[in-house]
């Protein structure tokens, strides 16, 4: 905290995602950072923009100087709105009111009035905006999804759907990588569900899918490498325009390169930088990545006032009916036959009287059924470890896991493919989950979802399943069409099958048995035919056990340790420290230097700084 009387700047900038506040001392040190929800201007009424800039007063009072950045603001009368309301939060002290480009662009800044720069912006929308060494400005894009973004995100995406996915599957049957991971992504089970879901999803949940499209333009899928490249060379236009209009041709030019795309996606800045050098063969062309959050070029602007400016200063810019999916190959689905009524069906005996009981005894009765579920799931301890000892040599032989089922148990195989990232700092296509109905079948029923066994086929063919994967399918009456629509196509292209159910009566039609069942016996449910009770119960431990076991068998734990999760909040990076403090026994400071110096991946970390043994 700065010492009474001292000199401190603040800069703050407001976003459409959150506002952002840095108090920083003379020297440059960070003292405190202020953050609050989304500060788009044009989305904020005067009360709430009094409120939010209040917030930051009342926690900051007496800057030397202030910078402020809002997105939104374009015209005078924007930064008029914004300085009538600073004016009097922060009297008598010089303050710069701007927009996010220009907060961005002063960022890092090293040719502030020694040249021009260009800050290429891309992350959900696209923009370049210019300075130079005069201080004239021009800005290219920014037009917002429908009319501009050029090479955004949004745009990627966009572009990739029509000509990385659904041409080449219109021309030639061809599904590739990039529709692959869009459908991973999306928990959508067929091309088909596209056209709802593209109907009704918001620009940022379009663009959300740019890292996909990327990492399928990587891995080879020429198809997004088209569209990759060609977004990136229509931002590279713009960017090079923009240097353009601030200059001549063989003027030197530093790009800044900001926004999620650039900051986050190597692959597809490296694309941009080469369109842009092959588009500007004259002059020097220098390139940067910003290394600290935009909010830096707010206090950057506060530090640029030398004397107090009445009223502060303003320099605001102006700123139908898809392809039907492709008919799968048929092969015989043969759903297995039961002796008698599924026992989850049955009637429990116990709980005859159910509507009688007082809450008490049916809270008793309730937990002594659901005690009963760890003896059922350990009688399938030999199957369990088959099916870990597969899953794990799939991994390690660069496959994948799927969980398949419909209602509570497509869910329970959804949520526990997607606590492994976070847990075990896996990529999300090592372990997948794929649910009868798709996405809404997440929150919502999907009427007969779960009777298509075409479509459980069909989920695995977009997949791209294939003979080094494992495909798990979940159904506590171990009947279900959809499911075994998906085990059988898994079966006809080689991939490891396994069952879990709670049905231990179930016969297989001859050469159709999954290569693993675990069939549980749960018995009757308390409320006759819920099966997200003991079936639910029993199915959620199994893949504990499964996922679990088998990261641990890959190296994702030391002793009882999780030595890859991803700290992405503050109570997983706590963890983070602790887990390397026990295992190296180093102080808590050189931990966290290591941590950040490792990008906080902990095993990374515990192997710079050795265990305690070494």
């Amino acid at each position: 905290m700065a010492s009474p009387g001292s000199r401190t700047l603040l800069g703050v900038e407001g976003g459409g995602s959150h506002l952002v506040a840095l108090h920083v001392d003379a020297g440059g040190s960070l003292l405190a950072r202020h953050a609050s929800g989304p500060a788009n201007l044009r989305l904020l009424s005067d009360p709430d923009l009094r409120g939010r800039l209040a917030a930051v007063r009342d926690q900051f009072p007496n800057p030397s100087a202030v910078g402020i950045a809002f997105a939104g603001l374009r015209t005078a009368l924007d930064a008029d709105r914004v300085r009538s309301v600073t004016a009097a939060l922060w009297p008598g002290r010089p303050i710069w009111i701007g927009n996010d480009l220009e907060c961005a662009l002063a960022t890092d800044a090293t040719t502030e009035g020694n040249g021009t720069r260009v800050l290429v912006l891309s992350g959900t929308g696209a923009c370049c905006f210019g300075r130079n060494a005069s201080g004239r400005t021009a800005k290219v894009g920014g037009w917002g999804h429908w009319l501009g973004d050029r090479g955004s995100a949004y745009h990627l995406v966009h572009r990739a759907l029509r000509e990385a996915c659904l041409e080449p599957l219109d021309r030639s049957g061809t599904w590739g990588r990039c529709g692959q991971r869009i459908l991973r992504a999306l928990q959508l089970n067929d091309p088909e569900a596209l056209i709802d879901w593209v109907q009704s999803a918001e620009k940022s949940e379009i663009a959300a899918l740019a890292p996909e499209v990327v990492a399928a333009a990587s891995a080879g899928d020429r198809y997004a490498r088209a569209v990759m490249k060609f977004c990136a060379g229509a931002l590279a236009r713009d960017a090079v325009a923009c240097a353009g209009r601030l200059g001549g041709a063989g003027d030197p030019v530093e790009f800044v390169f900001a926004g999620g795309l650039l900051q986050n996606a190597p692959t597809y800045a490296a694309a941009v930088r080469h369109a842009i050098r092959e588009q500007r063969t004259r002059g020097e062309t220098r390139f940067i990545k910003l290394k600290r959050e935009t909010t830096w070029g707010a206090v950057e602007k506060a530090r640029l006032l030398s004397a107090p400016i009445s009223g502060g200063e303003a320099r605001a810019t102006g700123s139908t009916r898809g392809p039907a999916s492709s008919p799968t190959r048929r092969s015989a689905v043969f759903i297995p036959t039961s002796t008698g009524l599924t026992p989850t069906e049955q009637r429990n005996p116990r709980s005859i009287a159910l509507d009688q009981l007082s809450i008490e005894h049916a809270i008793d009765l309730m937990g002594s059924e659901e005690a009963s579920v760890a003896t059922a799931v350990a009688s399938q301890r030999t199957a369990i470890a088959k099916l870990i000892r597969h899953v794990v040599r799939a991994i390690k032989n660069g496959g994948r896991l799927f969980y398949i089922g419909a209602g509570t148990s497509g869910r329970l195989g959804v949520l526990d493919a997607s606590e492994c990232p976070p847990t075990f700092r896996t990529p999300p296509e090592w372990i997948q989950g794929i649910i009868a109905g798709g996405q809404r079948a997440l929150w919502s029923a999907v009427e007969g979802a779960e009777d298509d066994p075409a479509a459980g086929a069909a989920a695995i063919k977009f997949r791209d399943v294939h003979r080094k994967d494992v495909v798990v399918g979940i159904a506590a009456s171990g009947r279900t069409p959809f499911v075994w629509g998906a085990l059988s196509e898994a079966r006809r292209r080689g991939a490891t099958t396994a069952l879990v159910c709670c049905h231990p009566q179930l016969k297989f039609a001859r050469g159709h048995r999954p290569g693993v069942v675990i069939a549980m016996p749960t018995g009757p449910e308390v409320l006759t035919g819920s099966t997200r009770l003991k079936a639910g119960t029993a199915t959620k431990l199994v893949l504990n056990l499964v996922t679990t076991i088998a990261m641990v068998g890959l190296g994702k734990a030391i002793s009882n340790l999780m030595v890859d999760l991803n700290p992405s909040n503050i109570k997983l990076r706590d963890r983070a420290v602790r887990i390397v403090q026990e295992i190296t026994g180093r102080d808590t400071g050189i931990i966290l230097k290591t941590l950040e110096a490792q990008g906080w991946v902990v095993s990374a970390a515990i192997r710079v700084l050795g265990s305690k043994s070494e």
